[in-house]
């Protein structure tokens, strides 16, 4: 690797150069990623639910809709605007109560089930139905368009609209995020560093790997608006410390009297075993979220780990090249750093590090009892603002219609009609269903089939399917809500096994499911890879037990508060925040393991050798830290999106939590263990001695 470092060193100007050039296509390419912004539609596609999406899609041209609410509007002003949204392009459809019924007719003298469905005490409702799924341009344009024919009265609700307002509001914030962690970064690096300027060379470095990453997942068919928002300011954070770990070891060559470009070039040969090693583990947990059957996990878990290599590539090639080039300048704007020595801190370490071991074994159960009782929610529309133009309508649906959300049932049309209405009826009398509409029940026996238009008939029949509409008073994700699709599914498998129920109440409990399955999936295929990397790093059995139980801790602690503080969070945190803690935190524990086996190798007894590693180490580790605390928790502060605000809060506090649960309990722990380690381990150099132990013991007495 020094032959490569070499390359390197002296080519400095050649490779900022070649790097300066691919930003162009990753610039070209970030900007024309597709986003989604529908979760639900990263669920399994061989559900029930999932396969009556495509029903609903294909045969019944229900690729996206929306409900418009219309207060104290004359029926003429209302079929005016009506008329107005049909013309907009995108729009398919527009479904109203003049499509059936003559609106000069009173709705007092309709049949209850047309008037309940268009009218409330004074509202009126139209569903609109879209050209194209919620997220595309087409459906987005359009509904842009339709807003602007609406005037105060008039409310859109709908996955449509929420996908608009949360694009919106996304697109807002995303870039406030990533200057505010740039900012505080800096800062932190500025004061946790030796160099004023270095901060800026470091960012600058991790700049050309975000825009390398972000450029390349045109590949992977787009990504969703969490990842998007999350994905630059985590890959800084992640990988923060590689630049860390090359800077400090560069001032060590310096030190040792070598010349610039010799120093770059064993710096790098030094870091590149470090760096790899750890972003190896990094990117095995990454992947492992990959394995969720929830294909958010891959779309999650392929750009962090893309990002994290293009992090190791930048920190071994374009970084060197930026130190190189402005060696003059970063130690022109040297100053003392304001971390502080950490001596007192590895003499205390040292010193009770029986405590810390006892604190580590209380400390469990408890965390483990927070982190499995957390409450979780799903439903992320509750995640957004409440002053959303959105939000205000989906609370306006529900206040006039008492309709929190829509199932669709979809059965064989061989089905009997006399059973057809049966099944209506069974669904009708679920606990919180409202009303259940289907073609038969809906004309009744008073309007003649040939009097229905051709539009009508086609929402409920196609394609050699019937489908039924049911409005319930229950939220999705809610146990109510659960309980209800478990039994209208049983009703409609009575009658038709093949029979689907559909919507968001439906793919949401799926998604319920679904989630508590790649948990624990994630959980322990993150950890199994990890183990092994580590076994193979160290060529030990006992090393990554001692590491993986540390990093456990570290996030069965953070995942297990917001129990003990009364909170909730979203199913992404449960899933994505404790990998990337893992991430963070095992190149933290890799660099202890390894400089504490480095000093033991020069001749040091287990105490000496861990009181020089903490000293050492705890540099990078709270720089590192630190930054990624600071780039996160900004966000947190900021983001008006909760399940943004709550994955980043849980990443600062991991970050901070991570680096005392390294820095205090895993020196404990190995020195504890250390002459279990020497006996489990290949290469292993132990000095620990009776002698030298009772020699400490004295000075400890002392």
């Amino acid at each position: 690797m020094e032959r490569f470092g070499k390359f390197i060193a002296k080519n400095r100007v050649l490779v900022l150069i070649v790097a300066t050039i691919l930003l162009v296509p990753a610039f070209y390419e970030m900007a024309s990623t597709k986003i989604n912004y529908d979760l639900l539609s990263y669920l399994p596609e061989d559900l029930d639910t999932t396969r009556g999406q495509k029903i609903m899609e294909e045969s019944f041209g229900r690729k996206s809709t929306a409900f418009l609410v219309i207060e104290d509007m004359p029926s003429k002003d209302v079929k005016k605007i009506k008329e107005k949204i049909i013309d907009i392009e995108g729009v398919e459809e527009v479904t109203w109560i003049d499509d059936i019924l003559d609106t000069r007719i009173p709705k007092e003298m309709l049949p209850s089930k047309i008037r309940d469905v268009f009218y409330s005490e004074n509202s009126t409702l139209l569903l609109i139905k879209f050209e194209d799924q919620s997220s595309s341009p087409i459906t987005q344009d359009a509904i842009t368009s339709i807003r602007g024919v609406l005037d105060r009265q008039c409310f859109l609700s709908g996955a449509a609209a929420i996908a608009k307002d949360t694009k919106a509001l996304s697109d807002k914030e995303t870039p406030r995020y990533i200057l505010l962690a740039v900012v505080l970064a800096v800062i932190v690096l500025m004061l946790t560093m030796e160099s004023t300027f270095i901060p800026v060379v470091f960012l600058i470095s991790i700049g050309y790997a975000i825009v390398y990453n972000l450029g390349t997942n045109q590949f992977l068919d787009g990504m969703s608006y969490v990842t998007k928002a999350l994905a630059a300011v985590l890959q800084l954070g992640v990988t923060m410390d590689y630049s860390i770990f090359l800077m400090h070891r560069y001032e060590e060559e310096l030190e040792s009297g070598l010349d610039k470009e010799s120093a770059m070039a064993k710096a790098i040969a030094n870091t590149f075993t470090s760096v790899t090693g750890s972003s190896l583990t990094t990117i095995a947990g990454f992947l492992a979220i990959c394995a969720m059957q929830l294909t958010l996990g891959i779309d999650i878990g392929l750009v962090m780990a893309k990002g994290v290599a293009f992090g190791v590539l930048s920190t071994l090639t374009i970084l060197p090249a930026f130190i190189l080039v402005f060696d003059k300048l970063i130690h022109r704007f040297s100053h003392r750093t304001l971390l502080p020595s950490f001596e007192k801190t590895s003499s205390f370490v040292t010193r009770h590090y029986k405590t810390f071991v006892i604190i580590f074994i209380l400390a469990f159960l408890p965390a483990i009892f927070g982190a499995k009782n957390t409450e979780v929610y799903y439903n992320l529309d509750e995640s957004l603002p409440r002053d959303l133009e959105s939000i205000i309508a989906t609370r306006k649906l529900k206040e006039d219609f008492d309709m929190n959300s829509t199932d669709f049932i979809i059965v064989s049309d061989d089905i009997p009609s006399y059973q057809l209405r049966e099944m209506v009826d069974e669904i009708a009398k679920v606990e919180g269903v409202n009303e259940v509409l289907s073609y038969d029940s809906f004309i009744g026996q008073r309007i003649p089939e040939s009097f229905i238009p051709e539009e009508v008939r086609e929402i409920f029949k196609s394609d050699g399917y019937n489908m039924m509409i049911a409005s319930s008073e229950y939220k999705p994700a809610r146990d109510e809500a659960n309980a209800q699709i478990e039994k209208i599914q049983s009703i409609v498998k009575r009658y038709d096994q093949d029979g689907i129920v559909a919507g968001e109440a439906p793919l949401t409990k799926d998604l319920i499911e679904i989630t508590e399955q790649d948990m624990k999936r994630v959980n322990y295929l993150s950890i199994a890879a990890i183990f092994i990397i580590i076994a193979i790093v160290f060529n030990s059995i006992s090393i990554p037990i001692i590491l993986v139980m540390s990093i456990q801790l570290a996030i069965l602690v953070n995942m297990g508060l917001p129990y003990y503080m009364g909170s909730s969070i979203p199913f992404i945190a449960s899933i994505v925040v404790g990998t990337i803690q893992l991430g963070a935190t095992v190149d933290y524990a890799i660099l202890m393991a390894t400089r504490f086996r480095e000093e033991l190798g020069n001749g040091h007894d287990k105490y000496t050798a861990m009181k020089i590693t903490v000293r050492e180490s705890a540099k990078s580790i709270v720089a590192s830290a630190m930054t990624f605390f600071a780039a996160t928790a900004g966000v947190a502060i900021i983001s008006h999106m909760d399940v943004v605000k709550t994955l980043c809060m849980l990443i600062a506090r991991g970050a901070i939590i991570s680096m005392i649960v390294i820095i205090c309990i895993l020196p404990s722990l190995l020195i504890v263990f250390e002459g279990f380690i020497a006996r489990t381990s290949k290469g292993w150099v132990s000095q620990r001695t009776e002698r030298q132990s009772k020699r400490h013991e004295h000075i400890v007495a002392q």
